[in-house]
């Protein structure tokens, strides 16, 4: 295909030398810094780094490593999962890399051992669908089926509209735009008393009999030791997630929906969902069953690292998940293969060619991905206070790798933004984006991701990326035709050549934070997210409640905010980065910035994405901006006394976070 063409034309073109992104140069601190010397190791040019990577890598090379970590059977804590566990840890000590694994017993649902989950449609004969979604409630519910198109709280709020009774209402709704657990959740909301999910033709075309495998857990992680790690006999008392849902959840096949559908009366949907489907009416009745099986395992991680020559203790981590449900190809064989490469890749670089990174490089096989990423999230849970000083970045290899050939997206902290712009542009993968930060590059990290957790649980800046099938995703994701040939069939046989563009671009962005001396964050990024949300909630103040209340305080915390961020971008400008010391200390600063968006007035337990900005919970500043409309049109749910309560915490972990940039305490600048 000619867009792939250009890929690889581009990747075998001679690089320019990497020059800093366009901005401002008042505010741009990596003009003419990043190739000084400072003697503390000898820094190799930026551009001998990059050439010695793509010597490394190659299509080639990904195909033997395909074969070897390709498993049909690799579920979480299973004998295949362990088996690549083990070649993982050999590959890492083959390459000379320091290695450790970090063992958790997770509590997981299974599908019945025996006997069935089931469905039953007008008292027609049982349905035993094979898939099933991991921490549905059991038991049965039976209720009017209702047509939710994908489930969203749009889709809700316009039935709601229609004054269509939602209330115990057995809620169909399509797979995409959101994850399984958002549907649910939604649902649950609205009073539904189960979900059922199912692959739209329209969406996919996967066959009217494949079974779908997923987790409707609103959360990551074991979601029966919320907040805390899932280690060997931890004794703690019985808790549970608030992600966890209220309402059954369950899979079925397109063809199945097709014959629910085909017989659903009442109103026609939408013109905006189709104008196709009906919406079902009280006569429309069907009797869900759950019966999933909770159990135990044990699950492994596994870890690799090449140690730093300046800040050995400050390190980037690189991720990718082993498990899946079936082979898992997209899933986590070709992420696997591209960690093992990448770090084969480095610590070459490392021992033969005389690279010298300053900081070190985390490699990290995550188990119980496909759970709501449990190993990760576990491990995170466990070291998040030494985490939370040291790691400083994390760059995620998961399934939304590859899913096609005819773009290529990113999600990640705003803070990496200006380092995946001119990263894009030394691997020549901008000409596959019109235009960089709009919806074909830049898209919003969501929350099944499993990238999310470190940047909205730990404050750790995250990247995520894939190439793309345009606006449809891979349709074999948690099915058990995600194979090897399917993938290949989606990319037109050049998954190999893909692997190795993408492993590049994660190996740039790596390799360039461990190499400069200061690290590479847009500093100035959250400066335009503060204040078009405090803008958003001072409009809805002015114009929807009293003037008792002001947002002059949030505004306040707003401005410090900016005014340190510009003064810490400032002190790069003018210190001495011959000074080892120095730059050490401005890095712990930048290191500050997202930590220090995790709100500390809420528990983990209720909000573990306690990030205020892009985290989810009554403690961010959309939240606040919903609690406001609530308030205008009297939603049961309002609470003005707990509306203000919010509204001040909120105001002062915006500005803990501008204290926290000045860093000394005669700098501080609280107006408040």
């Amino acid at each position: 295909p000619l867009l792939l063409t250009g890929y690889l034309i581009g990747y075998l073109i001679h690089r320019k030398k990497d020059s800093a992104p366009t901005c401002e140069a008042s505010l741009d601190p990596f003009v003419d810094t990043f190739d000084h010397e400072t003697g503390a190791a000898p820094l190799m040019d930026w551009d001998d780094v990059t050439k010695l990577l793509a010597q490394k890598l190659s299509a080639a090379k990904f195909e033997p490593v395909f074969s070897e970590f390709s498993n049909t059977n690799h579920r979480a804590g299973s004998p295949g999962d362990e088996s690549l566990a083990n070649k993982v840890i050999n590959k890492f000590k083959e390459y000379g890399m320091n290695s450790w694994t970090d063992e958790h017993f997770v509590k997981v649902q299974d599908p019945p051992a025996s006997g069935y989950n089931k469905f039953a449609y007008k008292k027609g004969r049982d349905e035993h669908p094979q898939g099933f979604l991991s921490y549905s409630p059991n038991g049965t519910a039976t209720g009017a089926v209702l047509y939710a198109y994908y489930g969203q709280e749009s889709d809700f709020r316009l039935l709601r509209d229609k004054n269509i009774n939602l209330t115990d209402r057995v809620v169909l709704v399509r797979v995409g735009r959101i994850s399984f657990a958002e549907k649910v959740a939604n649902a649950a909301k609205m009073g539904a008393s189960a979900v059922l999910i199912y692959p739209d033709p329209a969406d996919y075309s996967i066959g009217d009999s494949t079974a779908l495998f997923g987790h409707v857990h609103m959360g990551s992680g074991d979601p029966y030791t919320p907040g805390f790690p899932s280690f060997n006999h931890t004794q703690f008392p019985p808790v549970q997630s608030s992600g966890l849902p209220k309402i059954l959840a369950q899979t079925i096949t397109a063809g199945m929906a097709t014959n629910i559908l085909r017989q659903l009366g009442g109103q026609i949907e939408p013109e905006s969902w189709g104008g196709h489907y009906k919406l079902g009416e009280q006569s429309d009745v069907i009797t869900v069953e759950v019966n999933n099986v909770l159990i135990e395992k044990k699950i492994n991680n596994v870890f690799g690292v090449i140690k730093g020559f300046v800040d050995a203790d400050r390190y980037v981590v690189i991720g990718a998940q082993r498990d899946a449900w079936g082979a898992g190809f997209a899933a986590s064989t070709v992420g696997t293969s591209a960690l093992v490469e990448l770090a084969r890749s480095i610590s070459d670089m490392v021992k033969n060619d005389g690279f010298k990174p300053r900081r070190s490089i985390v490699f990290a096989s995550w188990s119980a991905g496909e759970y709501g990423s449990v190993g990760a999230t576990e491990w995170l849970e466990g070291y998040l206070s030494s985490l939370s000083m040291k790691a400083f970045s994390y760059i995620n290899l998961d399934k939304s790798y590859f899913s096609g050939q005819k773009g290529f997206k990113v999600a990640a902290s705003p803070l990496m933004h200006r380092l995946i712009e001119s990263t894009l542009t030394e691997v020549h993968l901008i000409q596959a984006c019109s235009v960089w930060d709009q919806a074909c590059v830049l898209e919003p990290l969501k929350v099944d991701n499993a990238a999310y957790p470190f940047l909205a649980f730990s404050g750790i800046p995250s990247v995520t990326f894939g190439f793309s099938s345009g606006n449809s995703d891979y349709p074999f994701f948690g099915t058990m035709l995600d194979t090897k040939e399917k993938l290949n069939s989606a990319t037109s046989n050049q998954v190999a050549q893909l692997a190795e563009i993408a492993t590049r671009f994660a190996g740039h962005i790596a390799l360039r934070l461990v190499h400069d001396h200061l690290l590479r964050m847009d500093l100035i990024k959250y400066n335009n997210i503060i204040r078009t949300q405090v803008g958003q909630i001072n409009s809805k103040v002015n114009t929807l409640l009293p003037k008792a209340l002001t947002v002059q305080w949030l505004i306040s915390a707003s401005g410090s905010y900016s005014r340190a961020s510009r003064k810490l971008v400032e002190d790069i400008k003018n210190s001495d980065l011959e000074d080892i010391e120095m730059c050490r200390i401005i890095n712990d600063r930048i290191m500050m910035v997202e930590r220090n968006f995790l709100s500390p007035y809420v528990s983990p337990r209720e909000s573990p994405f306690r990030h205020i900005l892009l985290g989810s919970g009554p403690h961010t500043l959309k939240a606040l901006s919903n609690h406001l409309e609530a308030l205008r049109t009297d939603h049961p749910e309002a609470d003005g006394d707990l509306f203000h309560n919010q509204f001040a915490l909120a105001t002062w972990t915006v500005q803990g976070c501008a204290n926290s940039l000045a860093s000394d305490i005669w700098s501080l600048d609280n107006q408040i």
